[in-house]
């Protein structure tokens, strides 16, 4: 164990109970929190074929995509 964990529990030890209940609801928290790179791919590759299926089904072009940032960039 190292010298941050047994701090940590020493800290922890210290607490109420109903506190104690809080700092693990807190650690959860910050766990499911923590971002997982393989769920961030796989959304953004999901986000990206349904907008290129989308683009598709409406007819929009690369060409099409390109001329709207540059008006938005222009300010027109």
């Amino acid at each position: 164990m190292t010298t941050f964990e047994q701090t940590l529990l020493r800290e922890i030890s210290t607490l109420p109970e109903a506190r104690q209940a809080d700092v693990l609801a807190f650690v959860r928290f910050l766990k499911i929190s923590l971002p997982d790179k393989e769920k961030i791919k796989a959304n953004f590759e999901e986000a990206l074929q349904d907008a290129q299926s989308t683009a598709q089904r409406l007819n929009i072009t690369q060409e099409d995509i390109e001329a709207e940032i540059r008006a938005v960039r222009d300010g027109k």
